[in-house]
């Protein structure tokens, strides 16, 4: 039987994980999943571990208010409450996308410049402020916060145990920073599939992941695999017109809720 093994969140993009028993779906995917994001002050470019590699020991999750509670190895833990939809707005750049959201201010400012070690800025999405994912897939209404450029990303468990395998070592799932785990499945069968659903929530299948530096990055600490694995096996079979693939983007079909232990159905 196939089944949801695990779930993660990412609260702020390209920080450190949060393993969920169960959360809701809304318009954007998991429930707060990369709805804050570091900036470079001056530019309003994003940053991700793929230039700024300490972010992975950056925790950032969502507290009692709303908020976001900032913490990393030598640093006081800090309160970042939760900015108005309409408030500071700051112009930002992520990937190709421009758009305006609102700042976290300039305590949060503070802590994050000294932790990243420039002038950088915290900032936040609304759903109401939402960019729109990648053009030539999916649907004109569906919507994408800070991920890269679908709401979610899914990974079946036997397909990183192929690639362990092919490696000759352990990969950590975390490399990749899936939000949906799917024990059950033969490896690499998500790449056949083009609408599942998990509990009573349906998803659509939009596109494979194309893998970029930041999975050679060990997520417990921070380090970069001097062998460039797992890319450098990965480039071996599932490289196609150019991009090094693994994992699906999915897109849900309305709000619900998902819990560890789900069975997923094959739809198409």
């Amino acid at each position: 039987m196939l089944r949801l093994s695990a779930l993660y969140r990412y609260p702020l993009k390209s920080g450190r994980s949060e393993a969920l028993q169960h959360i809701g779906l809304d318009k954007l995917g998991l429930e707060g999943d990369r709805r804050w994001m570091l900036v470079d002050e001056a530019s309003g470019r994003f940053l991700t571990q793929r230039a700024v590699a300490q972010m992975s020991q950056l925790s950032a999750l969502w507290n009692a208010g709303g908020g976001l509670t900032l913490s990393a190895e030598g640093f006081p833990a800090l309160d970042v409450p939760l900015p108005g939809a309409d408030a500071n707005l700051r112009g930002v750049t992520i990937w190709r996308d421009t758009l305006r959201v609102p700042d976290a201010g300039d305590a949060a400012a503070s802590w994050v410049s000294d932790f990243i070690g420039k002038p950088t800025r915290l900032v936040h999405v609304p759903l109401e402020r939402a960019r729109t994912t990648a053009a030539g897939y999916g649907r004109d209404d569906d919507k994408v916060a800070f991920a890269d450029g679908f709401p979610l990303l899914l990974i079946g468990q036997g397909s990183l145990e192929d690639l362990s395998r092919r490696i000759g070592r352990p990969m950590e799932m975390l490399r990749f920073r899936p939000n949906l785990v799917i024990e059950g499945s033969e490896p690499f069968a998500e790449d056949r599939w083009k609408r599942v659903r998990i509990g009573e929530v349906e998803f659509r299948v939009v596109k494979s992941c194309a893998r970029c530096v930041l999975t050679t990055i060990d997520p417990r600490t921070g380090e970069r695999s001097e062998d460039r694995e797992p890319l450098t096996t990965l480039k071996t079979f599932r490289e196609q017109d150019g991009d090094i693939l693994f994992g699906q983007n999915l897109v849900n079909e309305g709000a619900g809720r998902l819990e560890v232990g789900m069975p997923l159905t094959i739809l198409e």
